[in-house]
């Protein structure tokens, strides 16, 4: 690789002007530039080839600079990591390569970003919900409340698969049941594994960033309902990760 390779954060049209001293990744961090070829742009810095990369501080700042730009501006966002040699590179290999694909997938984003909804189950709630609707585990639960863990392992392992699988099939129904709130908004959706074992939905969707109220509107009833038992975040606007993420080799 040569002295100083360029990192590829996005795809973007190729009238997009960068904001003055916008920062990428890298020590110190790089100021961020527009390499251009017919339709399009690709938004890079410079880096040390030498450097390692990874650090959550760069992980952060390729984040932040498609989030911010997805704002603004129609983006394909690449995958944390890639690097070609140089400017002529980003040109031939990538843009020029991938101008009419790449045009075409910005002008389907125009006006539009990722959203995402994460739910967190209120761990007393959904207990005491699984109990309530499961005497025989209520039953298990009091059998072995006062015995020697020791001596109660094979229960207590049963006790904890089965709320873990009831806990699942709650997510199963509210997934769905945030799913079919978020398609009745006209949005796409792709549903997300949980990250967390008490996750009640983790769901991206994409949608016009001017209807984001309404979006905000919809969520929030549901969220009203939901009240005591699950805690509810929207995230965004963000580029749209989950959609279109485009792939290069470093």
């Amino acid at each position: 690789m040569t002295e100083n390779a360029m990192y590829v954060y996005g795809i973007v049209p190729a009238d997009v002007e960068i904001e003055p001293g916008a920062r990428g990744v890298g020590d110190p961090p790089a100021e961020v530039k527009t390499v251009r070829h017919g339709r399009i742009s690709a938004l890079v810095s410079p880096i040390d080839p030498g450097k390692p990369l990874g650090r959550p501080r760069d992980l952060t700042a390729h984040s932040a600079l498609l989030d911010g730009a997805s704002v603004a501006c129609p983006v394909l966002p690449m995958r944390f990591g890639a690097v070609l040699t140089d400017e002529q590179a980003v040109i031939d290999e990538l843009l020029a390569e991938h101008e009419d694909e790449f045009a075409e997938a910005l002008h389907e984003l125009e006006g539009k970003a990722e959203y995402v909804l994460k739910g967190r189950y209120d761990e007393v709630a959904i207990l005491n919900e699984i109990l309530d609707e499961n005497p025989a585990l209520v039953r298990l639960r009091e059998a072995i409340r006062d015995k020697p863990e020791d001596a109660t392992r094979n229960e207590r392992i049963a006790l904890g698969e089965h709320i873990s699988n009831a806990i699942a099939a709650k997510r199963q129904i509210d997934t769905d049941t945030m799913a079919r709130v978020l398609t009745e908004q006209g949005v796409l959706i792709n549903v997300r594994e949980p990250t967390h074992e008490e996750d009640a939905f983790n769901i991206a969707c994409l949608t016009e960033i001017a209807k984001q109220a309404d979006l905000e509107a919809a969520v929030d009833q549901l969220a009203r309902e939901w009240e005591g038992r699950v805690g509810v975040r929207l995230l965004g606007p963000l580029a749209p990760y989950d959609f279109v993420v485009t792939r290069t080799g470093t």
